[in-house]
């Protein structure tokens, strides 16, 4: 695993659109970009995952990745960022994960629900974290904290107990595996 043995992976964030209406297809840096992806298609031979943060705007650039790198494990970070949370914005998100969803060789990572000025609330959190995981399966999804960053909008505590309120309807083994296992198999700890 390249000159690092405990490495597991590279994290990164490609070039990507700060706003939905200035997505765009092929800019330098981003995952469309072919030096770019040349230094992606690296990973696999070193047997390295790739933890990528882009807004959903750019997941159709991240599911056309995923599909010509299948031998590459992709996680997405921080929920795969449902910014914005108006009914039209949730739509777009859940459309966009649902996409990705779609390479078996694409995980996500349930984090980063902090909404910028507000405290993180169980009622805001809880639906979204309850898609995620209804997109992707138990089986590709784990919960991660995000912190220190989001110590800004709530507690470790706060976090926790809303995702496991999410998740309190799941069975055990599910609840497990969100929790644990998924993580553990797909990082190899």
């Amino acid at each position: 695993q390249a000159a690092f043995p405990l490495a597991r992976g590279i994290r990164h964030k490609p070039v990507t659109a700060a706003v939905r209406a200035d997505a765009h297809r092929g800019l330098p840096g981003s995952m469309d970009d072919e030096r770019w992806r040349r230094g992606y298609a690296l990973l696999a031979r070193h047997g390295l995952s790739f933890d990528l943060q882009a807004p959903w705007w750019n997941l159709d650039q991240a599911a056309d990745l995923a599909c010509d790198f299948s031998g590459t494990q992709m996680v997405i970070n921080h929920t795969g960022l449902p910014v914005d949370r108006s009914p039209e914005g949730l739509a777009g998100w859940r459309a966009a994960l649902e996409r990705v969803a779609l390479s078996p060789n694409v995980a996500l990572k349930i984090s980063g629900l902090g909404q910028r000025g507000q405290r993180w609330t169980a009622s805001a959190n809880v639906p979204v974290i309850r898609d995620a995981v209804s997109i992707f399966g138990p089986e590709r999804c784990m919960f991660a904290s995000n912190f220190p960053v989001d110590s800004l909008v709530a507690s470790y505590e706060t976090i926790l107990v809303g995702f496991l309120d999410a998740i309190a309807d799941r069975p055990q083994a599910e609840r497990r595996q969100l929790l644990h296992d998924n993580a553990q198999r797909i990082y190899r700890l």
